[in-house]
């Protein structure tokens, strides 16, 4: 069961990055924003996105029980992986 946890945890974190820049892309366009309105809205909902991957690579690493550097070097890569393009 954890297995299928944390394989279904890093199926989403892989795919968060390009549908959060999607997800911004069609929000934006959906309110019709142009010029420096559209890329101020695209910046903070890119940032809002990756906060997002933050608090998910946090409570995994809780999940985990580290702590100290091992939890630090987890959670950067995790970052890492999750805001990597999809290939």
């Amino acid at each position: 069961m954890r297995t299928l946890i944390v394989a279904t945890t890093l199926a989403l974190l892989s795919t968060l990055s390009y549908a959060g820049t999607a997800a911004c892309d069609a929000k934006a366009a959906e309110k019709k924003l142009a010029g420096a309105a559209k890329n101020s809205f695209l910046k903070k909902c890119e940032k809002d996105a990756a906060a997002s991957v933050s608090a998910v690579c946090l409570n995994k690493a809780a999940e985990k029980k580290l702590a100290g550097a091992a939890k630090n070097s987890f959670v950067k890569k995790c970052e890492k992986d999750a805001t990597a393009a999809p290939q």
